[in-house]
């Protein structure tokens, strides 16, 4: 029974681990601290395994356990003492316009990090405000004020006139 749930669970974090990386990824702005994230979510995942093959929508509890354990990061005393220099690796982009694709990621790294996890799980995760407040154990106001404020930081930094140097 044990080596079957074990395969259930490699299984389906084999399927789901690139998703996992890149919501991580929009969520801190650095590969190796989403790698690391990624890995405290599925370690946490596999302790609650057999609880979580119960719940009716998988990925969105294991989406709650990716953003409270960034949450969490964020509010302990080593995500303030410790400060990892370096800047995301160079992709391809998918999009047409690379620069924007550039200035978004910029000012989304500027947003503070629970109005980011609350732009992620909206726009990127596609959640509704309900969906978000649960994943992210706050009320649904709480949802709508963080996504006001981060849109708004958004926008202020995406101005033309906003940057240094910039020429619109």
């Amino acid at each position: 029974m044990s080596e079957r749930r074990d395969a259930e669970y490699v299984e389906y974090v084999e399927s789901r681990l690139t998703w996992l990386r890149r919501v991580a990824y929009l969520l801190c702005q650095d590969w190796h601290s989403a790698d690391d994230l990624v890995q405290v979510a599925v370690t946490r995942l596999f302790t609650h395994w057999p609880r979580a093959q119960r719940v009716e929508n998988l990925d969105g509890y294991v989406r709650t356990i990716l953003v409270r354990a960034f949450l969490g990061e964020r509010r302990s005393a080593w995500g303030r003492r410790v400060v990892l220099a370096g800047s995301p690796p160079e992709l391809a982009a998918a999009s047409a316009d690379r620069d924007a694709v550039l200035d978004v990621r910029d000012a989304l790294l500027i947003v503070p990090p629970r109005q980011r996890a609350t732009l992620v799980l909206r726009f990127y995760c596609d959640l509704d405000v309900d969906q978000a407040a649960a994943a992210l154990g706050c009320s649904a106001g709480t949802v709508k004020s963080q996504t006001a404020k981060g849109l708004a930081t958004m926008r202020r930094v995406l101005e033309p006139s906003a940057g240094p140097g910039r020429e619109w």
